[in-house]
């Protein structure tokens, strides 16, 4: 695929996701597919004077390694590898995935191992603060959201701001019109979730929340936080499916009880989502609640980077909590599970309706810009 707006995408991520600047190391990792991206973000980088350097990953390596790794490679961190985490002052991840459903077969405890194990490592970027996700459309991620590759790559344009003469400027306006939800958001004690099947309070008294518009994950759009550990009580039903460790997990339902997950089904998926929760004491414990804000996302497409920044959603994260937040959740899990507000669903902060059916009563926050 080659289209202009990848060139405006390599802008927004160098010069204003991560603010790359000269004479800094930027490290560019992403699958083989994303090669047309991956080159625009090689050229801005070498023109903003910066020094990428370039990881790319082939078809099938994910399952090699499942396939073939022994005992030690579980246990220990290539010195290499640290040291690349270290040096670089920033990073840019890129999905690209050739197949959504590669390590469905793959023993869910050998996963969770490897995620333990790499979790140093995703320390050492939290801290930095200049990360970016993003994702390049490919048929596999076209198939999973039911859409032809040509639609779907309108549909991640859209949800990225790409359409916008200026989509830099478009992200800072968002961010704008975030930091009013934010501001509302910490003042507030106690958050109250009520939609289909879900009747749930949590607090965030004290907690810091977080104004995402473009700076951690492309598409973005959500303000989120870490709610207090022991305070989530209640029952959420969580309609949209997600695709979690190359699996689809779907109809999750979750009872909470002073903070802790008491009570778990799915209609799909159930045992890896029993797996995940005995992951660790933390697993069944929230670490974020997110509210998605990005109505240029016009449906849900099985890909939780941008389900949970879906306009009228709410997103809950069992595991571990980022620190800028204030969470102390502690754990080697961090799965997102959104929850669909747009159709009867409502949004309280200390018993004040704040949102009815996705959308928003104070915030134009689906006006920004010309998308959505």
């Amino acid at each position: 695929m080659r289209d202009e707006r990848l060139g405006k995408l390599a802008r927004v991520l160098v010069d204003y996701s991560v603010r790359a600047g000269e004479g800094e190391q930027v490290l560019v990792f992403g699958g083989v597919a994303a090669e047309p991206l991956i080159k625009e973000l090689y050229t801005r980088l070498l023109q903003v004077g910066a020094f990428p350097v370039v990881e790319v990953e082939l078809p099938g390596m994910r399952e090699l390694f499942f396939e073939n790794a022994r005992d030690a490679h579980y246990e220990k961190i290539p010195s290499i590898r640290r040291f690349k985490s270290e040096e670089a002052d920033a990073e840019i991840g890129i999905m690209a995935p050739s197949n959504t459903r590669a390590l469905a077969g793959v023993d869910p405890a050998k996963q969770r191992a490897l995620a333990e194990l790499n979790k140093p490592l995703s320390e050492i970027m939290l801290q930095k603060n200049r990360w970016m996700l993003t994702l390049f459309p490919t048929a596999a991620l076209a198939q999973e959201a039911d859409m032809g590759l040509a639609s779907y790559e309108e549909f991640v344009f859209e949800a990225m701001g790409l359409n916008e003469e200026d989509p830099v400027r478009y992200w800072s306006e968002k961010s704008a019109e975030q930091e009013r939800l934010k501001e509302r958001l910490e003042a507030a004690r106690e958050l109250r979730i009520v939609g289909p099947e879900t009747d749930l309070t949590l607090s965030v008294e004290g907690r810091k929340f977080v104004n995402s518009a473009g700076r951690r994950n492309m598409p973005c759009g959500e303000v989120f936080t870490g709610p207090i550990e022991t305070s989530a009580n209640g029952h959420v039903y969580f309609g949209i499916p997600a695709a979690i460790g190359g699996r689809e997990v779907s109809g999750v339902r979750l009872r909470f009880e002073e903070g802790r997950v008491v009570e778990a089904s799915a209609e799909k998926g159930e045992e890896y989502l029993m797996s995940l929760l005995e992951t660790d004491a933390g697993a069944r414990y929230l670490g974020e609640i997110g509210i998605g804000t990005n109505y240029g996302i016009q449906r849900a497409s099985g890909n939780v980077l941008f389900d949970e920044k879906l306009g009228g959603t709410v997103h809950l994260a069992i595991g571990r909590s980022y620190a800028q937040t204030g969470g102390k959740n502690d754990s080697s899990v961090h799965t997102d599970l959104v929850c669909d507000l747009r159709r009867g669903g409502e949004l309280y902060a200390d018993g004040e309706l704040i949102q009815r059916d996705g959308r928003f009563l104070e915030f134009d926050l689906a006006g920004v810009g010309d998308a959505g």
